[in-house]
């Protein structure tokens, strides 16, 4: 099989770290064409590209394209896979996969029917450095987890009238738009879900119409503990973007704007003195302090290639995508959500209720 030819649907926001991502791997697609409803937007991205057609209406793009990468507001998402998908070709969705889970059901039954791949563009998921740890993890170099905790502190303020400032549109808050990227990796990381919380507000992010910022906590099945902090509203920040995973015999933690993975252990052990110091090492480092959307390119490339079922499938993206409706429907009845069934070796196709 030679070049996958493919088509970026959505120009603007977050095409632009794919932009970057296409060009470190040109060597493995060509991409023929792109799309965004300002005719000027498509051409500049296929200029950077190469692409040879740019439009204002993907539906034009079908005979040109192997694969597509949808790059549109959440609300459209559906719409535009579907297309595709029943067109034979090959979809990458930007996340979340869909706002509504019967949306994200159709879909899924729709690439298998069609025998084509859907993968939700998920990138932490694909970065080296998390890779890295994902293994170290597994293997029990450290020891059990018992604790993985998830910083992502930003500032994001949409324009008036953008579509992310609609709840509707958005799928709901900063959790549903953002968090879905953590809730994926705590599943990855730690397997079956329990039970959780979530708590959020617009508190210092007005324009939001519903969370700006959120605080997520789930027991999982083996006793681990997880736990997402997101915002948009930092006006300054010491965390960035940082994971913590507290293993039994030491801390793995990743600080992304250091581009290091750093190993703590042999603490102090505590004598009322409050000294906890303990040893650092460098595990590993990275210089690119990009989105890194590269990686999960290339994976979904490699699944269409060698019939590979993505690790960022349909059925994983609903099942993560389920939690947060669980944990954002408890939080409306001031309850704690039961997360029980949604584990990642569930039958996808249950009801999320």
């Amino acid at each position: 099989m030679g070049k996958i030819r493919l088509g970026l649907i959505g120009c603007g926001g977050m095409a632009k770290s794919h932009l970057r991502g296409l060009l470190e791997i040109s060597n493995e697609i060509k991409l023929t064409s792109t799309c965004d409803i300002i005719p000027e937007r498509a051409k500049e991205a296929a200029e950077i590209v190469g692409a040879q057609i740019s439009v204002t209406d993907y539906k034009e793009m079908l005979d040109n394209v192997d694969a597509v990468l949808i790059s549109l507001p959440h609300d459209l998402h559906f719409e535009a896979g579907m297309f595709f998908l029943e067109g034979g070709k090959h979809v990458l969705m930007e996340k979340p996969m869909c706002n509504t889970e019967d949306e994200c059901i159709k879909l899924i039954e729709t690439a298998e029917k069609n025998k084509r791949i859907l993968m939700t563009a998920y990138p932490v998921r694909y970065w080296p450095i998390v890779i890295k740890m994902k293994e170290l993890v597994d293997a029990k170099t450290y020891g059990e987890v018992f604790q993985m905790s998830i910083w992502t502190e930003q500032f994001t303020k949409y324009p008036e009238g953008h579509w992310a400032r609609s709840a509707k549109r958005l799928g709901g808050g900063q959790f549903f738009s953002h968090g879905c990227h953590y809730i994926d990796l705590l599943l990855w990381f730690l397997g079956n879900p329990i039970r959780g919380v979530h708590m959020g507000t617009n508190f210092g992010t007005p324009w939001m119409e519903k969370e700006g910022t959120s605080n997520a906590i789930i027991e999982f099945e083996n006793g681990a503990m997880g736990y997402h902090f997101g915002t948009w509203g930092a006006r300054g920040t010491r965390l960035g973007y940082s994971f913590h995973i507290h293993c039994t015999e030491g801390m793995l933690e990743y600080n992304k704007a250091e581009g290091k993975l750093y190993l703590h252990s042999h603490i102090k052990e505590e004598k009322a003195n409050l000294d906890t110091s303990s040893r650092t090492q460098v595990l590993a480092e990275e210089d690119d302090q990009t989105k890194k959307t590269q990686f999960e390119i290339l994976h979904f490339i490699d699944c269409i290639k060698n019939g590979k079922r993505p690790l960022t499938d349909g059925p994983r993206s609903l099942q993560g995508l389920r939690v947060i409706w669980r944990l954002y429907e408890a939080e409306k009845n001031n309850q704690i959500a039961d997360l029980r069934g949604l584990g990642l070796d569930e039958d996808w196709k249950k009801a999320s209720k």
